[in-house]
């Protein structure tokens, strides 16, 4: 545009400024520094022309002299009370001080610890009581009579979250000496209700407590305007939201008027006329010619720059579907980048080619309107042709490789592309008919072609997305035979996904046109316009999405692995999360509505008398989260270093080091939540509860705990030990809080409650040392020499180098069976988690010993006497089943 337009500008601004000043020296100035409202129609409004009132009485509403005179119960009405009110100003010798935060602390009281804080943050902060008073006064009285242009209502909601942001500030101050003074008067105690209380203690105390007072009065002050201030502009939103609901149910003239219709093209043709006589009278200007011959080398490098990136938006469309067709590690990545160029580059070639008409002198009210929507519009197309291309074009395929490329593709992505040259020429369109004012009728008629032109490719987008995913789902029905493969398998979402998206898209392209027609025109455009850009923004982070996946798998070098990792759904999850603004934004929230939402999440949240903040949260969590890291890394290290070092067995260290961890944990919890801010006691009732409801439905895990604190302290049984229990026999392997897990000789393992280990009985094999007993029963024939067998069985046992010497082996003689002598070797081993080894080799020695020496074991055996065997002889003679009697 013009370097004349700021000029003329700053002029302006002025000359407002010159009249504004000679205004408040005629005496209206006065009247706004006592806080009068202001009159109805507006705050910037002009005051009708009529002949001057009285002077008004300031509102009761309206500012005090100070916080005192505010919060007495009646104020002087007559002039007496007024003089009186003068003298009492007069006198400050013998009045106290207005009580604000300015004047919370006299000069002569400077040297009371704590009062510097404050001071020095009102004064940074620029805080004037009596001007908070009445921008105060001044919003209540426009949130009352509800009057006031939606640009007053924001320039004083400006003014206001200003002083909002300084009393939150102020909120603050003394914290450190208020904290100290709390602490002195906790150390004295409460007064005894008895008295006898030493004189020097009360007057100590007395004085505390008059400091704490002096220290917390402008911390309270500050308090009550902050909730003032957050007040008026919760009142001005509201206001601000009703006037805009209002205007969305406003019924204007319907397009289908025949009436309106003459009156809507005199307008398009004077429109049209205008711009092309400016343009014209532009080119015969004789100025105009001189100033171009001035600029043209600039015009025409400019506009030569604009064609060559236009042009270059081509080159990278080609340089994408080259990368995708290489198809190497991280192309559909790289691919992605390169085909942003699609969309910048020729983006900046139109604001190149519109600084190039501005320029040349195409700067007029109708043609500098048309520059400056042209890039907006031009944007439109560029985004609808991107987004075709990379969900319908054919570099798609190639970068999903499990989407085939059809005619429902080759639709949409003609629909898209139709849908953003409606876009770009409606926004067109809609500037050069509001270069002057038109009649609202004849705005509505010129709008519905418009919005028609728009709505037709949305509904028949939305057709198709309706009709791809039901086509998808339909060939996708079968169910895979992996479970895996049904694991990772998004297809089902993404179809879902689609056919909500043209669902909801050929809903709106139906009602907008509807409501367009009934005349409810904004209402219209505050859902087609919405609507689509949401569109746009779901398929952004479907993109954002794809490429964050792209990039994993580059990272991890596996496309598995990508689809199987949790940190790519974690973005997609915070990208959503941070499209939720953008979409309020979209559908008609103001950013100081989104601002407003911040600072409801900084206030905190309330828990009792504790206020939780966002700052709490996170030192809450970076405490725990450091405290819990050094837990583990001492742990570590007691596992490794120290422990191993020590006279304490496996059991023993296992159990010093479990329990620090419980007691680190446990620490680090509570000193997070004690930096926070929370206070613990708050939490007796909440514990108080919870103990019902342990006593009745989480005994067993309570009793499965305190188990298992004794197994750690008790140690009856310790990791490597092992223990038969419950018809199980194996390993310990780990204790936890509420159960052990043991891993038996079948290499499985046994989830063991701590409770069934300290109430039933358990035989521990290893408890205290290796050391073991074993038995070897053996069994020789009758006959035998009992000698000899023992005097083999005891060699054998002697001479295994798992049996101990001290104390000796013994070899008895049980007892005498149906068909053996029972001997048993009964020894010792230094190690029993061999015993089954040990058993097996004395076996195999004394079966070779006893082949040697000619000394048999016997089996049992059994004789079958028949009583009349003639019978049966005769019965087989005869072919007769006999009946068998022995």
């Amino acid at each position: 545009m013009s370097a004349r337009i700021p000029a003329i500008a700053r002029r302006a601004r002025h000359a407002a400024r010159l009249v504004l000043s000679a205004w408040l020296v005629l005496g209206a100035g006065g009247a706004v520094a006592q806080g009068i409202a202001p009159a109805t129609g507006g705050l910037f409004d002009a005051a009708p022309q009529e002949e001057p009132a009285a002077p008004e009485v300031i509102p009761p509403d309206g500012p005090a002299a100070s916080v005192e005179e505010a919060l007495s119960p009646a104020a002087p009405e007559d002039g007496a009370g007024s003089e009186q009110a003068e003298a009492d100003r007069a006198a400050p010798e013998a009045s106290a001080p207005a009580l604000t935060p300015v004047t919370a602390y006299s000069r002569a009281e400077t040297s009371l610890p704590g009062t510097g804080p404050l001071s020095a943050v009102l004064t940074e902060s620029g805080v004037n009581w009596e001007s908070w008073e009445r921008i105060a006064a001044r919003s209540e009285a426009i949130s009352e009579r509800g009057q006031g242009s939606d640009f007053a209502l924001q320039r004083l909601r400006e003014e206001l979250v200003i002083w909002r942001d300084r009393f939150q500030q102020a909120r603050g101050a003394n914290g450190a000496r208020i904290g100290t003074v709390e602490a002195q008067l906790t150390a004295l105690g409460p007064a005894p209700e008895a008295g006898g209380e030493n004189e020097d203690i009360a007057a100590r105390r007395a004085a505390l407590s008059d400091k704490l007072m002096r220290l917390r009065a402008p911390v309270r002050l500050a308090d009550e305007s902050y909730a003032h201030a957050d007040g008026l502009i919760r009142e001005i939103d509201r206001l601000i939201r009703e006037r805009r609901g209002r205007a969305l149910g406003d019924r204007g003239p319907s397009p289908l008027n025949p009436g309106l219709w003459p009156g809507a093209l005199i307008v398009m043709y004077e429109r049209l006329e205008a711009l092309g006589t400016e343009i014209w009278a532009g080119w015969l200007s004789p100025s105009r010619r001189a100033d171009l011959g001035a600029v043209l080398a600039e015009v025409l490098l400019l506009g030569l720059l604009g064609g060559l990136l236009m042009r270059a938006g081509l080159w990278a469309r080609r340089l994408r579907r080259r990368i995708l067709e290489a198809d190497r590690r991280g192309a559909r990545a790289l691919g992605f980048f390169v085909s942003l160029g699609q969309v910048a580059l020729p983006f900046g070639g139109l604001v190149l080619i519109a600084r190039a008409l501005d320029l040349a002198g195409l700067t007029g009210p109708r043609a500098g309107p048309l520059l400056m929507v042209l890039p907006l519009a031009g944007i439109a197309v560029l985004l609808a042709r991107w987004m075709a291309g990379q969900f319908f074009g054919p570099e798609a395929a190639q970068a999903d490789r499990g989407h085939r490329r059809g005619p429902a593709d080759c639709r949409a992505r003609r629909q898209v592309m139709w849908l953003g040259w409606a876009i770009a020429l409606a926004q067109v369109s809609q500037a050069l008919i509001s270069t002057a004012a038109a009649p609202e009728g004849a705005q509505a008629v010129l709008s519905l072609p418009l919005l028609l032109f728009v709505a037709v490719p949305l509904f028949l987008l939305g057709q198709t997305l309706a009709g791809v995913a039901r086509d998808t789902a339909a060939a996708t029905a079968a169910p895979s035979a992996l479970p895996e493969t049904s694991r990772r398998d998004t297809t089902g979402f993404r179809q879902g996904l689609l056919s909500v998206l043209g669902k909801v898209a050929m809903a709106v392209a139906v009602v907008a046109p509807v409501l367009s027609v009934l005349g409810y025109a904004a209402l219209s455009d505050a859902i087609l316009v919405p609507a689509i850009q949401t569109m746009m923004l779901i398929g952004v982070l479907v993109l954002l999405q794809r490429l964050v996946f792209d990039v994993w798998t580059v990272a991890t070098g596996s496309e598995d692995l990508a689809r199987d990792a949790l940190v790519p759904v974690l973005i997609g999850l915070f990208l959503i999360l941070a499209a939720v603004p953008v979409g309020a934004l979209i559908w008609g929230a103001r950013p100081e509505d989104l601002a407003e939402v911040w600072t409801r999440f900084r206030e905190g949240y309330s828990f009792g008398d504790t206020r939780l903040q966002p700052t709490d949260l996170m030192w809450l969590m970076v405490i725990f989260v450091i405290g819990y890291a050094l837990t583990r890394l001492v742990q570590r290290a007691l596992r490794s270093v120290v422990l191993p070092r020590t006279k304490l067995d496996i059991g023993g260290q296992n159990a010093v080091a479990v329990g620090f961890g419980y007691v680190g944990i446990t620490a680090a919890a509570i000193l997070a939540i004690t930096t926070a801010g929370l206070d613990l006691s708050n939490l007796a009732i909440v514990a108080g509860a919870l103990s019902v409801g342990i006593g009745f439905g989480l005994q067993n895990i309570v009793s499965n705990f305190v188990a298992g604190i004794i197994l750690l302290i008790e140690r009856p049984i310790g990791e490597g030990d092992w223990i038969e229990v419950g018809g199980q026999s194996g390993y310990v392997r780990d204790i936890s809080v509420r159960s052990t897990r043991i891993e038996t000789f079948d290499k499985t393992d046994v989830i063991v409650p701590n409770a069934d280990l300290v109430s039933n009985q358990v035989t521990n094999w290893t408890r205290g040392n290796s050391v073991g007993r074993v038995i070897v029963p053996v069994g020789v024939a009758h006959g035998s020499d009992l000698v000899r067998v023992q005097q083999i069985m005891q060699e054998v046992a002697d001479l295994h180098p798992l049996v101990l010497a001290n104390p000796e082996a013994a070899v008895l003689f049980r007892g005498f069976g149906p068909s053996s002598l029972n001997f048993e070797i009964r020894a010792f081993l230094r190690d029993i988690n061999f015993i089954i080894a040990v058993q097996s080799e004395m076996n195999h020695e004394i079966a070779r010993r006893f082949a040697e020496e000619g000394i048999k074991i016997p089996f049992p055996q059994q004789d079958l006497w028949l009583r009349n065997p003639e019978t049966l002889r005769a019965a087989r003679a005869d072919g007769e089943e006999p009946d068998a009697q022995g």
